[in-house]
C-alpha cells in the first residue's frame, strides 16, 4: 500500500495533449471530489467549492481567453526561450472530458479562524491541498488533470458568476488519457530541469549559498 502512493505521487503529470475526450463515470468523479474535501483545511473552515465544468460554449470562451494570455506571455519572451515556449501546449481544456474550477472563499469559517490569525494566506494553503488530494486520487483513477494558469481571475469571475469576494484559483481539466507521461512537459521541452533534493533541504538553518548551487 505505501509503495502504491509513492507510485501514484511519482506518476502525477500536468496533463496537456494526452486527454481521449472520453467521459467520467459519476462515481469515479464523486471518488475524486470526495478526496478533495477529505483535505485539511485551517481551522476546519473548508474554504473550497468546486464548480464542475461541462458546458462547451463555457469552455471554448475559457479556451479563447487562455489563447489570448498565451499570447501576451510569449510577446515577453526573445530568443531560445520564444522557441522553447513556442513548442509547449499550455491547456488541455477543449480536449478534456470537463473541467472543474477550485475557489478559495476567505469568509468559510468565519468570523474567527482558528490558525489563520497571523498567517492571512491559511486558507489559501488549504485550497492547493485540496487541488492536490484531487489530483492525486485522479491519477489513482488513471485519469490525467491539467492545471491552467494563463487566465485573469476577473475574467474567470465573470464568466462563472463567482462572487466577487471569492478567488477562483485553479482551472483543472480532468479525463482519460492515452497516457502520462514520463518526463514532465516543461522538462521533454527543455524549459526547466527538476532540480535535486539536496539542493533544498537545510538542517537546523538556511544554508547560505545553497540556492547558487
Amino acid at each position: 500500500m505505501i509503495h502504491e502512493l509513492y507510485e501514484v505521487i511519482h506518476r502525477r503529470r500536468d496533463v496537456r495533449g494526452q486527454f481521449t475526450g472520453e467521459p467520467i463515470p459519476d462515481d469515479t468523479l464523486d471518488r475524486i471530489l470526495t478526496a478533495a474535501h477529505a483535505a485539511p483545511s485551517v481551522g476546519l473552515s473548508q474554504p473550497w467549492d468546486f464548480v464542475v465544468i461541462r458546458d462547451p460554449a463555457l469552455k471554448t470562451a475559457f479556451h479563447q481567453h487562455v489563447r489570448a494570455e498565451r499570447d501576451v506571455f510569449a510577446a515577453t519572451l526573445d530568443g531560445d526561450a520564444a522557441t522553447r515556449f513556442a513548442r509547449i501546449k499550455i491547456d488541455g481544456v477543449l480536449e478534456s472530458s470537463l473541467s472543474i474550477v477550485v475557489t478559495y472563499d476567505p469568509s468559510r469559517g468565519g468570523p474567527a479562524v482558528l490558525g489563520r490569525h497571523a498567517i492571512a494566506d491559511a486558507g489559501l494553503y488549504s485550497v492547493c491541498l485540496a487541488i492536490q488530494n484531487l489530483w492525486l486520487a485522479a491519477t489513482a483513477e488513471q485519469l490525467g488533470v491539467g492545471w491552467v494558469s494563463f487566465y485573469r481571475e476577473d475574467f474567470l469571475r465573470g464568466l462563472l458568476g463567482i462572487p466577487s469576494h471569492v478567488r477562483p484559483v485553479a482551472w483543472l481539466c480532468l479525463g482519460p488519457v492515452t497516457h502520462l507521461e514520463r518526463v514532465p512537459d516543461l522538462e521533454r521541452h527543455g524549459w526547466r530541469r527538476r532540480g535535486p533534493l539536496s539542493r533544498v533541504v537545510h538542517d537546523d538553518r538556511w544554508s547560505s549559498g545553497r540556492e547558487c548551487e
